[in-house]
């Protein structure tokens, strides 16, 4: 694949301004030693949550603090003047008491002089199923840039359908003239996009893989060609994949030795064109307007076939009644 300069892109594996993607199999803050002050444009990350996964080790939340504190300073340190940051996360659970990361990780970044832009709302529909609460559908990305107004923000790019494209003014100097945006309207801070579960075409081992296309909305609307973006807890290259897949460079840090391999595999396919994504802005899948047998409740099968006995015992009865 060539990118934006004619170049082959090739796997780096420690960081250089020369490199188009680095792929860091350690901590993110030994890669981010190396990282220049203000030299990224996008930092977009979905950090452990603190509730035992396989790839984390559960400790007090005090110290998970603590933890995302150092590596926020330093997320912080590299942003660029323009630049921005999107932590996504959802809950901590503690003896069946949730905690919502969002507002204990805000006050860090709020020290640190940024300024939350939007709190994002990501709703999808597989998950965990509760018992003894609602279940959880939704995460949070929080949004932050630093004190300024000449952030980044190319909305046009990533603009969705408008729901009534015919709509018109109705009064005023415009009346009778198109009031929506050919381009589409603004996507709003509620995105329903599919995770990645079972059936996805995406699917790996990871239990928490971003959907290629959520970062994707982020890359395109927060960066330039050829800009960086930077995920400091990779995973499988997610992050990675939307910024080669739009001509910028990418480049994050992973501890676990199998998903650094699962990243390498998928980021060279992306590289060589082969890696299947889902496209962006494609219409969830509806089971009952596909016809899909599963989407039929078995009892409304039994009930109709029992419905239709009845109405057939009704018209044998009627008709001996007048025999």
């Amino acid at each position: 694949m060539k990118n934006m300069f004619g170049l082959d892109i090739k796997i780096a594996e420690k960081f250089s301004m020369e490199e188009q993607v680095v792929l860091f199999h350690g901590s993110c803050l030994d890669l981010l030693k190396d990282i220049p002050d203000k030299s990224i444009q996008l930092i977009i990350t979905s950090p452990p949550y603190n509730i035992g996964k396989e790839y984390e080790k559960k400790v007090k939340i005090e110290t998970y603090i603590k933890q995302q504190a150092e590596v926020i300073q330093e997320c912080v340190r590299v942003l660029s003047d323009t630049g921005s940051i999107c932590w996504q996360v959802g809950n901590y659970v503690n003896n069946g008491a949730i905690i919502p990361l969002d507002t204990i990780l805000y006050p860090l970044f709020d020290d640190l002089g940024l300024v939350l832009r939007n709190r994002i709302i990501w709703h999808f529909e597989h998950g965990l199923h509760c018992s003894k609460r609602f279940s959880g559908r939704y995460e949070t990305i929080i949004w932050f840039t630093r004190r300024t107004k000449n952030y980044v923000f190319n909305l046009d790019l990533v603009r969705v359908p408008q729901k009534y494209p015919a709509k018109k003014y109705f009064k005023g100097p415009k009346a009778g003239q198109y009031s929506c945006n050919p381009l589409g309207k603004n996507p709003g801070d509620v995105w329903d996009i599919p995770n990645v579960k079972s059936n996805h075409v995406e699917k790996t081992e990871h239990p928490c893989q971003f959907p290629v296309e959520l970062i994707e909305r982020f890359v395109l609307s927060m960066t330039n060609k050829g800009d960086w973006v930077f995920d400091p807890f990779l995973g499988t290259g997610t992050s990675i994949i939307a910024a080669i897949l739009h001509n910028r460079r990418g480049a994050g840090a992973e501890i676990e030795k199998k998903y650094i391999d699962i990243a390498r595999d998928r980021i060279q396919k992306a590289i060589d064109g082969t890696l299947k994504t889902r496209p962006m802005n494609k219409p969830k899948y509806d089971p009952n307007s596909n016809n899909n047998k599963m989407a039929i409740p078995p009892w409304d099968k039994k009930e109709k076939k029992l419905s239709l006995l009845r109405m057939l015992e009704d018209q044998g009865e009627y008709r001996c009644e007048n025999s």
